[in-house]
C-alpha cells in the first residue's frame, strides 16, 4: 500500500448512536477510479488503507470506531453511498454506523425528514428520518441459518447458539450464564473470545463459508422498555457500545424462525451501556426484512491532519483481531 507523501486534510464529522461511536469522512479523500462498489473496496484496501488505520486507530481513534466514508452513488435516487470500517478492515453493513450516517446528513441539511435510500456493500439500505431525529433503517434480508450449535469452551461449558445473517455473520448464544453488565465486560470479552477461538478452529461458520465475525450474548434487560439485553464482540475485539442494528436484526431472524416473534411486532434490545433499538420485520420468502430504530447524536465536526513527517500519523494499535 502506498501512502501519501504530501499532507492531506480530511473532513470528518463524529457521532454516537446509543454510545456506539461513527467517525464519517465528508471530504478530502482519494478520488476512486471505479464506480463499483466491489472494485472500490479491493482499491480502499489496496491503495488508501491508511485513511482507515489514520481515523480508528490511535492517536485520533480507539478499537471501537466505526469510520463510513461517503461517495458518490451509482443510484440516483440514492443520497449517498457509504463504505463502513473499522480498526481491523471493511464491513458489509453497520446499523449503528446507518443511524449515525443519517444524522450527519440531517446534520448537514442535506436530507429532511423522510425516506432516503443508501448504497452498501451488502445491498441497499432504505432508512428513515423522523420528525424527532430518530431514525430507523430497513435492514438487508436477514435468516437464521442454523439453531442449537454447540460450541465447546475452556472455562464456560459448551454453550449452544444460532447462526445469523443480517449485513454480517452472527453467532448468538443466550445459555452462557453472565450478567451483561458494564461491571462484567472483562467476563463477556472472555467467553466470546472462546466462542470465537472455537468457530475458528472448528472452521463453524455462516452459508457458503461465511466468516462469523460476531458474536452476541444475550441475557435479560435492565429496561422496562426492553425484551433482552446484549453484549456484541465485534470484528477487532470490541464491543457494540450500541444494541447493534445488525445484530439486533440477526435476533429478530432468530425469533421469526422460532415463531417467537410475529411480523410488525416490536422488539425491543438493550445494550450492555443501558442503550435501546426498537425493532421489528415483515416476512420476505423465507428471510425476514428487519427495521431498527434508534437515535444518534453528532458529537464534533473537525479537520483531520493527515502530516507524513509524523511517524505515527497513520496510527497504531495496541489490539489485534482474536
Amino acid at each position: 500500500m502506498a501512502l501519501p507523501t504530501d499532507r492531506v486534510e480530511l473532513n470528518v464529522i463524529d457521532s454516537h448512536t446509543g454510545g456506539e461511536p461513527t467517525r464519517t469522512i465528508i471530504g478530502g479523500s482519494p478520488e476512486l477510479s471505479t464506480t463499483n462498489i466491489a472494485d472500490q473496496i479491493q482499491e480502499l484496501k489496496q491503495e488508501h488503507d491508511w485513511m482507515r488505520t489514520a481515523l480508528t486507530h490511535e492517536p485520533r481513534g480507539y478499537e471501537a470506531m466505526v469510520g463510513a466514508l461517503l461517495l458518490q452513488p451509482q443510484n440516483p435516487e440514492a443520497v449517498a453511498r457509504v463504505v463502513y470500517f473499522n480498526n481491523v478492515g471493511y464491513l458489509g453493513m453497520c446499523g449503528h454506523g446507518t443511524i449515525g450516517v443519517a444524522a450527519t446528513l440531517s446534520y448537514l441539511g442535506n436530507i429532511s425528514p423522510g425516506e432516503h435510500l443508501l448504497e452498501t456493500i451488502a445491498g441497499d439500505v432504505v432508512f428513515t428520518l423522523h420528525e424527532d431525529n430518530r431514525v430507523s433503517f430497513v435492514n438487508v434480508p436477514s435468516y437464521r441459518y442454523r439453531t442449537n450449535v454447540p460450541v465447546a469452551t475452556k472455562n464456560f461449558g459448551t454453550l449452544s447458539g444460532d447462526i445469523a445473517y443480517a449485513g454480517n455473520w452472527f453467532y448468538l448464544c443466550a445459555d452462557h450464564g453472565l450478567e451483561v453488565s458494564l461491571s462484567n465486560l472483562a467476563e463477556l470479552d472472555r467467553c466470546c473470545r472462546e466462542i470465537r477461538h472455537t468457530l475458528d478452529t472448528e472452521g463453524i461458520g455462516g452459508e457458503n463459508g461465511g466468516i462469523i465475525d460476531h458474536v452476541e450474548l444475550i441475557g435479560p434487560p435492565s429496561r422496562d422498555d426492553a425484551n433482552a439485553k446484549n453484549y456484541v464482540d465485534c470484528p477487532g475485539g470490541e464491543y457494540d457500545r450500541s444494541p447493534c442494528g445488525t445484530g439486533t436484526s440477526a435476533k429478530i431472524a432468530c425469533l421469526a424462525a422460532a415463531g417467537k416473534l410475529e411480523p410488525g411486532q416490536t422488539w425491543g434490545q438493550e445494550s450492555v451501556t443501558g442503550s435501546l433499538f426498537e425493532g421489528s420485520f415483515v416476512w420476505q420468502g423465507d428471510k425476514v426484512i428487519p427495521r431498527i430504530m434508534g437515535e444518534a447524536f453528532v458529537t464534533a465536526e473537525t479537520k483531520v491532519i493527515i502530516d507524513p513527517t509524523d511517524t505515527l500519523t497513520f496510527g497504531f494499535s495496541q489490539k489485534q483481531s482474536h
